[in-house]
């Protein structure tokens, strides 16, 4: 099998230090191409990661006839411009979470991709991990029984005002760049979308982003609990109890690419401790985006889940403005 055509969407700290080595000895995935606004950047970068292609502008590279596909992991806030601009130029889009920056703009992008016969997902690429597929299987089958919540903790400590998680006018802040995972994941465990939401946000005085959110969503029974920060210790857990029990996934979405991941589950018979071959959950994201591709087969993700997880995204904004439960 031919391996899929790769460009990237700018140089980033993320496809830096997370993806091109994962991805360089793939059989299926070839990145040829790489994009920056300078192209001196774009050329460092390429002779750098072993990349044949380097470009001085996103136009130049989704005119390269030979990209097949596109990775954005651009700013927050131009998600949806170049995947429209992508889909024109026919390329198949991988795009970095948060899709957009609200529902009706996620919907709209990714519905303008489909119509132009792209395939197009949102890279969540935790729910491609063995841990994960292993959770939802355990829930599944009643391990714990009847699932009553799910509480996720994720946090870390940035309070640079040039990092672009800290730039509100680019779609910086907690929620949109790990409060997606909170949310996304309880949506995972429950397999189901959420009734309403109340929330509170704590924002920094001067860089404007939420640096402390919480949400209880409730999703009709069932409910999840979350709390996302982006100045206070580094820290991910999610919990789930039930009524027969609990399970707990120790390092749920930045898991290590060399070591095995593990999962406790608690029923009345014991505790006790799975373990999971070591995975790469990037390299898994981007050959399972490929081989849908290359056989032509629905995407791991369903590109209307991007949608279904901004919606609770842009309740739990509403929310903390209103002081109210909103509805999803």
């Amino acid at each position: 099998m031919s391996a899929l055509v790769w460009g990237v969407l700018s140089v980033s700290g993320h496809f830096r230090q997370r993806i091109q080595i994962p991805v360089r000895d793939s059989s299926i995935v070839k990145i040829a191409a790489i994009a920056s606004r300078s192209r001196e950047k774009a050329e460092a970068a390429a002779q750098e990661f072993g990349i044949p292609k380097a470009y001085g502008s996103y136009e130049e590279l989704l005119a390269d006839k030979e990209v097949q596909a596109v990775y954005i992991p651009l700013p927050n806030s131009l998600h949806a411009e170049w995947v429209r601009k992508a889909a024109d130029a026919g390329k198949h889009i991988l795009c970095e979470k948060p899709f957009t920056m609200t529902a009706d703009e996620t919907n709209a992008a990714v519905e303008y991709a489909r119509s132009k016969g792209v395939k197009v997902m949102e890279a969540f690429m935790y729910r491609l991990h063995p841990q994960w597929k292993r959770v939802r299987d355990l829930i599944k089958v009643g391990e714990i029984g009847d699932v009553h919540g799910v509480n996720v903790f994720f946090s870390y400590n940035n309070s640079d005002p040039s990092n672009i998680r800290n730039r509100k006018e680019v779609g910086g802040g907690a929620l949109y760049d790990i409060g997606c995972y909170a949310v996304s994941s309880a949506r995972f465990i429950l397999d189901s979308e959420p009734e309403r939401v109340v929330s509170h946000i704590v924002r920094d005085p001067d860089l404007g982003t939420d640096i402390l959110t919480s949400a209880l969503i409730d999703f009709g029974g069932p409910r999840a609990t979350f709390t996302v920060g982006t100045q206070s210790a580094p820290c991910q857990r999610v919990d789930v109890l039930g009524s027969k029990g609990s399970l707990t996934v120790h390092l749920p979405y930045n898991m290590y690419p060399d070591v095995p991941a593990k999962v406790t589950v608690t029923t009345g018979v014991g505790s006790r401790e799975i373990q999971f071959p070591v995975t790469d959950q990037y390299a898994e994201l981007f050959d399972q985006f490929s081989l849908a591709v290359l056989e032509d087969r629905p995407v791991p993700t369903p590109p209307q889940d991007a949608t279904a997880n901004q919606k609770v995204l842009d309740a739990i904004f509403r929310s903390a403005e209103t002081g109210q439960w909103e509805t999803v």
